[in-house]
């Protein structure tokens, strides 16, 4: 995966492969993937791509005609030059995505493709460098076993893709015209070595069918070209004992079973120790269960209180809600009575001031009416006193009148028709 770098530490975290410093089964079961890669190699041009601390390539390098492994992380090469030294072997650091120019004869490529977030494109490039009669051997964990067998620890924080089976050689042929899938497993045997002499080794391998499924390993031999024929390989290290090495193993277990024996025991004496003190104060828990209780009931009582009183309250608040709202139409009704009275106010008083207006007018005519009749009545009167005299006159003359009528001057008068008699 670019970028991606684990020290080389005695921590180890089951990513980075250092011998010495991880199980001898873990580093034989990486050995063997370089052992079954090394029958491609001998006079060949090799790329060991994520070679880690380069135990692999150096393998490889015994009868390759020039290796070449290369790491994205720069511990990781500096720690191989320093390890392992050889005129036909180099280190480099470089990404699997981006490998350095061919052709190569022979391409491995282990525990490495489902470290990549980019494999496909890793897969592309392992073509395009490698020659054309060359091969290209991958491997990556079963994804069914390898969940199976990590079991409570999860899924590897380190994995970015794991393959099954199937996944794993469609994936492949959509890159190689020719794919040859191998299993690779953890088997027990048996081996006879001599004490003296050589001799080639003989394999007695009982004829049997590979189950992918329940494979530990899947390693594929690739290439553009026809793949031969390729046999099965049984990969002994060159220390071996099963039998040895499980009673090394078990013997380790017994001790760390003694170490935690004693520290148990060790244990139960503090425990047995604090036991009084642990009846003390399961008395005082006890007493405080009790005050608990006693808490719990009158806490049930007031929250039967405080139901009793929320409801209450509700009721009181729809209470005022309904009041609210007829108080609000009441104060709707009056707003709109007051506006009324107020529209009718104005009214008035526009009335008023036009009356106080006409009136104030009326005031001034009255008041000339006043002065001319003032005007009239003195002429009234004064007339009134002039018919009155008059009248006084008048009555004198009629007396006068009367008196000249009566006399017989007149009455003489009249009947020698000299005046009128009336």
């Amino acid at each position: 995966m670019p970028g991606w770098e684990f020290p080389l530490s005695p921590e180890f975290t089951g990513e980075r492969v250092v011998p010495g410093l991880v199980d001898v089964n873990l580093l034989n079961e990486h050995l063997s993937r370089y052992g079954f890669a090394k029958r491609f190699a001998p006079g060949k041009r090799v790329l060991d791509a994520g070679c880690g601390s380069g135990y692999g390539a150096a393998e490889l390098a015994e009868t390759a005609l020039e290796v070449t492994g290369i790491d994205a992380a720069a511990d990781a090469v500096e720690y191989a030059r320093g390890q392992y030294r050889s005129a036909n072997l180099r280190f480099e650091q470089g990404l699997c995505t981006a490998l350095p120019d061919g052709p190569y004869d022979l391409i491995t490529a282990f525990e490495v493709i489902e470290h990549l977030e980019d494999w496909r494109g890793f897969l592309a490039e392992a073509r395009r460098v490698l020659a054309p009669e060359g091969r290209f051997v991958v491997s990556t964990p079963n994804k069914l076993y390898y969940a199976e067998s990590r079991g409570g620890s999860g899924a590897n924080p380190f994995h970015v893709h794991e393959f099954e089976y199937v996944e794993f050689q469609e994936e492949l042929q959509r890159v190689f015209p020719h794919v040859a899938i191998f299993t690779q497993n953890h088997v027990e045997g048996v081996i006879f070595a001599p004490l003296a002499g050589g001799g080639g080794a003989e394999a007695s391998v009982p004829e049997s069918r590979a189950v992918p499924e329940e494979a530990h390993f899947f390693v594929a031999v690739c290439g553009a070209e026809p793949l031969p024929e390729i046999g099965p390989l049984v990969w002994v290290p060159s220390v071996a004992n099963v039998l040895r090495e499980r009673e090394r193993h078990i013997e380790l277990l017994a001790g760390e079973i003694r170490m935690k024996t004693e520290w148990l025991e060790q244990r139960k004496s503090e425990l047995d120790i604090r036991n009084s003190e642990f009846e003390q104060l399961l008395g005082t828990v006890r007493g405080l269960n009790s005050q608990i209780e006693q808490r719990n009931l009158w806490a049930l009582e007031a929250q039967a209180e405080a139901d009793r009183l929320g409801r209450l309250v509700l009721d009181r608040q729809e209470e005022f809600e309904r009041e609210s709202a007829s108080f609000r139409e009441t104060v709707r009704a009056y707003q709109s009575k007051v506006a009324e009275l107020e529209e009718i106010n104005r009214a008035k008083t526009e009335w008023a001031l036009e009356t106080e207006r006409r009136l104030t007018d009326t005031s001034r005519d009255l008041a000339e009416c006043v002065e001319f009749l003032h005007a009239v009545e003195k002429t009234v009167e004064e007339r009134t006193a002039w018919a009155q005299g008059l009248d006084r006159e008048l009555a004198q003359w009629q007396r006068r009148f009367d008196a000249l009528r009566g006399s017989r001057w007149v009455r003489l008068a009249a009947k020698l028709k000299i005046v009128d008699p009336l």
